[in-house]
């Protein structure tokens, strides 16, 4: 009888010294194979962010500005332009002798020169609207002289209402051009001339012809 040889048996793959090293070594490639590809992603998709921020079309800021400028206006309301009468120019040394002599007022014998238009409508109280929009920066309260008002002008201008009653506005008020803001009358400083608006225009500061801009 032969006798049969076994054959040695053969151990498993997890008991061979090679098997978890190489596990070990296979699990840690695909890790960093995985967060690679995820960092990868990350990247590409920040980057087509940033491509889009780039390329996006810009919106336009739009500032909204005044379509046009305002120019000066006459202070009353210009239906009654052909009834305006002008009592006193504004004295102006290159004008004419007689120019010049309408724009003489005589108090007590003195003579001062106009710093302004004095101006009537058929001797009556007509009402003084804002020559140009502005802020109201002076109201003085004159008997003697007439009350007066100031207006100051985005632009730099400055316009004064003289001899004015029933006023409408105070300091600080902001009035748009062509809005009332009193009524004319009569003063003791002028009494000749009546009921009348004496209208002055500055710039800079300085007192010039109300002429310059408007045509009375």
């Amino acid at each position: 009888m032969r006798e049969v040889k076994q054959k040695p048996s053969q151990k498993p793959f997890t008991q061979k010294k090679w098997f978890w090293p190489v596990a070990y070594s296979s699990m840690a490639l695909m890790i960093v194979a995985v967060i690679f590809s995820f960092t990868a992603l990350y990247e590409s998709q920040e980057e087509k962010e940033l491509l889009t921020e780039v390329t996006a079309p810009v919106e336009e800021t739009i500032i909204p500005t005044s379509t046009a400028q305002e120019t000066l206006k006459y202070p009353f309301k210009e239906q009654y332009l052909s009834e305006v009468t002008v009592l006193q120019d504004f004295y102006d040394v290159t004008k004419d002798e007689a120019t010049r002599e309408n724009a003489l007022l005589v108090f007590n014998q003195v003579f001062t020169t106009s710093t302004g238009v004095s101006i009537a409508i058929n001797s009556e109280p007509f009402e003084v609207v804002a020559a140009m929009s502005g802020e109201v920066t002076e109201v003085k309260m004159d008997s003697f002289t007439g009350n007066m008002i100031t207006l100051t002008h985005p632009n730099g201008m400055q316009t004064r209402y003289n001899s004015v009653a029933d006023i409408l506005v105070k300091q600080g008020d902001k009035v748009s051009q062509g809005e009332p803001i009193a009524t004319s009358q009569e003063n003791e400083w002028n009494p000749t001339a009546g009921i009348h608006l004496h209208f002055e225009v500055l710039e800079d500061g300085v007192l010039v012809n109300p002429n310059k801009y408007l045509s009375f």
